[in-house]
């Protein structure tokens, strides 16, 4: 019997039960929709991440103070004090791997001006806007000379800007008061929107690393964190390895004891983003294939229960002929058309509510091609499992048994 031929008749058998046909694909037009849904979720929020730890910068490695001890006590990292000005400019002076370096001294505290507003002050050098990439979108950074005379001066992010000042409003030139420190705006800066963890990256300001050091923190020697940038991507490693030899020799530390600070790269963070994001993707689609093989079974069920009806049917197509094959085929090409058509559905329905969850609700999300052809291969061979042991077993009746049923 042709392949067309028997087309034709599973078309028909299936058409006489519109509903039950329907109702038989739910499971794998849900199965479907899920998989490419919950998929592009995943992906979607994979590439926002990678997004966001590209806007740190450019080739960024962290240096902070790991964790500290009191009273016999370990205390949360970055509260040791084990990294001193002379660090910074020895890193600066030995290590040729590294093209930009910055000190940050973190401070909070209320910002007086037209409004008041509570942020986050940040002493850094000029090298800082180079390391993390920050552009001014009007005025100018501060110098080379600002930083010797702690000058006091900032550059403020777009969200501090318009709380004290009002929206669309330039803040360079103005005065404001931190602390009750006189500042000056010179400089402010494109807007950088959220971070991976949600926080506003424009909620920030700004000044000379000496200027918040001195004035603000009251040490001129302490420091909390060294950005730095590596000369490319590839150097990464090697600017990484100079600073944690360098930092051990001027600590007296051997390779096998635990330094008491914490080197972190963009790389680092990178990969432990994928890695989350992929297990994440992973967990996703796994649920959603669970729909899949719910309605592999609804349709082995259907099937079973259409070879029962059929049985004379069956019957008396092989007293006329028909081999054994073509009554497997007939069957399984209906359990075929019932979980292509479905899946034909489900891609529709998955990536209409994926567009919609952008649309709507403003999630990242990020159909692919991949997911599309995943979804669709795994409901045909959902279909051609499933409905397997159904034509088996439709081919392997005698025919005068099945002709004498009833």
């Amino acid at each position: 019997m042709k392949i067309l031929n028997l087309l034709v008749i599973a078309y028909r058998s299936l058409n006489k039960n519109k509903v039950r046909s329907l109702l038989t694909m739910l499971g794998i037009i849900i199965g479907v929709a899920s998989v490419i849904a919950m998929i592009a979720i995943g992906q979607g929020s994979r590439d926002a991440i990678q997004k966001q730890i590209a806007s740190m910068g450019t080739n960024v490695i962290m240096i902070s103070p790991g964790a500290g001890f009191r009273g016999g006590v370990a205390t949360a990292a970055g509260s040791a004090v084990s990294l001193k000005m002379d660090d910074v400019n020895a890193i600066r002076a030995n290590c040729p791997a590294v093209k930009y370096l910055s000190p940050v001294a973190r401070a909070n505290g209320q910002v007086i001006a037209i409004n008041n507003w509570n942020t986050s002050v940040n002493g850094v050098y000029i090298e800082y806007f180079d390391i993390r990439d920050l552009n001014i979108e009007s005025g100018a950074r501060y110098t080379d000379e600002d930083e010797k005379r702690a000058a006091k001066v900032c550059i403020v992010g777009k969200t501090v800007s318009d709380n004290l000042f009002g929206a669309d409003v330039d803040p360079v030139g103005q005065k404001v008061r931190i602390r009750s420190v006189p500042f000056t705006i010179i400089g402010l800066l494109k807007s950088k929107g959220q971070n991976s963890m949600g926080q506003d990256q424009d909620d920030i300001i700004y000044a000379p690393y000496s200027t918040i050091q001195k004035r603000m923190r009251g040490s001129s020697t302490d420091v909390q964190q060294v950005y730095i940038s590596a000369i490319s991507e590839a150097d990464i490693p090697v600017a990484q390895q100079q600073i944690d030899s360098l930092l051990r020799a001027r600590k007296n530390l051997s390779l096998t004891e635990d330094p008491p600070y914490m080197i972190r790269t963009q790389t680092d963070i990178a990969q432990t983003a994928t890695a989350t994001s992929g297990t994440m993707i992973t967990l996703l689609a796994s649920i959603a294939s669970i729909s899949l093989l719910v309605g592999g079974i609804g349709i082995m069920n259907i099937m079973l229960v259409s070879v029962t009806e059929r049985t004379r049917e069956i019957g008396l197509r092989m007293a006329i002929g028909a081999r054994g094959r073509d009554i497997l085929r007939q069957f399984l090409l209906e359990a075929m058309l019932l979980s292509i058509l479905g899946g034909l559905i489900g891609i529709a329905l998955g990536v209409g509510v994926s567009k919609a969850l952008v649309q709507f609700l403003g999630w990242p999300v990020t159909l692919t091609s991949y997911s599309i052809i995943l979804a669709f291969t795994f409901a045909t061979i959902i279909g051609v499992f499933f409905g397997w042991y159904p034509a088996r077993k439709a081919a392997n009746l005698i025919p005068m048994d099945a002709l004498r049923y009833e």
